[in-house]
């Protein structure tokens, strides 16, 4: 039920946005009729966090802009936007005594010249899109799982109904498969964070592949902070046996030791950074194939006719409503092995005894 509801609405919003830009008229645009489809362009537009919350085109939720320039200041980001001085690239927004431009989500202040000046320090605490899909999945993960815990307690002792039949199977499986087996022995202890990291990089995938949605785990900054959390929680918990591990393996003849060490400690860190890439780059090129396929449409547009782009649009589009569905297997994959992972790491770290073979 829920891939059919997904596949509908992910096909009318195509289909929708591909009928207004291909229906509007050539006179619509003779400003810009000499100019081509920049599919890049659109491509970044699209994954790239911004300062107003964009779900389709000429459709968008202006957001908080929160700045600290000699004082805290606060105003909403549709007065960059929509000011007079706005153009395709610069957002001119004269407030009170200062001004400031917006270039490439970026914001800066107007220099003498009434440019960008690069030099300025402004601090941006904005809610930039990301930011609010991010708290929006706060808002859903508490939903979900209060009502859980309600349908837990209500129905003790009987069968599950309601969300909890949905969310509980998955919950058992990750302790159970994941982390009990990956962890060991005092795997409780981790087990609420196992869960909090899976659900949480699974409604964000989820989220993402909504039309409109943002690109929150395909944002590095997003799964190096996920990575980051995960290094830490290991090495603050981690073992002796670990620590000596990393300095004198086991059964390593000494004459060894000055090539094995610096790799033991490279690897070390080259765990984090995987996680962090992996779950990056896989989202990433997956918006990116799906927005490739779109971006098709209108570049034969472009370069022929509206009618060359409704000619090609209706493969096009069955491809991309199977890119979207083969997406929503991606995005429950992608949590399991970044949650997966980090139990194994947490593994290592904290059993009793390391062999050279670490643990066999």
């Amino acid at each position: 039920m829920f891939l059919r509801h997904k596949f509908l609405s992910i096909a009318l919003a195509i289909f929708a946005s591909v009928s207004v830009v291909l229906a509007e008229e050539p006179a619509h645009d003779h400003e810009h009729k000499e100019s081509k489809f920049n599919i890049g362009e659109m491509i970044m537009h699209h994954i790239s966090d911004a300062h107003e919350w964009e779900f389709a085109h000429g459709l968008a939720i202006p957001l908080p802009v929160i700045i600290y320039d000699n004082g805290l200041k606060v105003f909403s980001s549709s007065n960059f936007y929509h000011s007079p001085e706005a153009d395709h690239e610069h957002h001119i927004y004269p407030y009170k005594e200062a001004g400031y431009v917006l270039e490439h989500e970026h914001i800066y202040k107007i220099g003498a010249d009434g440019k960008a000046d690069k030099n300025s320090h402004v601090l941006d605490f904005s809610i930039t899109k990301n930011v609010a899909s991010m708290l929006l999945s706060a808002v859903l993960l508490l939903v979900i799982f209060l009502s859980v815990a309600k349908g837990f307690n209500k129905n003790k002792g009987k069968a599950p109904s309601g969300i909890q039949s949905f969310v509980e199977p998955i919950i058992i499986f990750i302790r159970d498969e994941v982390v009990k087996p990956s962890i060991g022995h005092g795997y409780e202890k981790y087990l609420p964070y196992m869960l909090t990291l899976f659900f949480f990089i699974w409604i964000n995938n989820l989220l993402g592949l909504l039309p409109g949605g943002a690109n929150l785990t395909g944002n590095i900054a997003i799964t190096l902070v996920l990575a980051i959390i995960t290094f830490l929680i290991v090495h603050f918990n981690a073992n002796k046996h670990y620590f000596l591990h990393l300095v004198k393996p086991t059964g390593v003849p000494a004459a060894l030791l000055p090539l094995l060490v610096p790799v033991e400690i490279v690897g070390v860190f080259m765990k984090p950074i995987s996680l962090m890439i992996r779950l990056f780059a896989n989202i990433t090129a997956g918006h990116i194939i799906i927005l490739s396929l779109l971006g098709l449409i209108f570049m034969a547009k472009s370069l022929g006719s509206a009618t060359t782009g409704w000619a090609v649009s209706p493969l096009i589009v069955f491809f991309s409503l199977f890119m979207n569905v083969i997406e929503l297997l991606v995005a429950f994959l992608q949590a399991f092995i970044f949650t997966l992972l980090s139990s194994m790491y947490i593994g290592s770290a904290i059993e009793d005894n390391h062999d050279a073979d670490h643990g066999h």
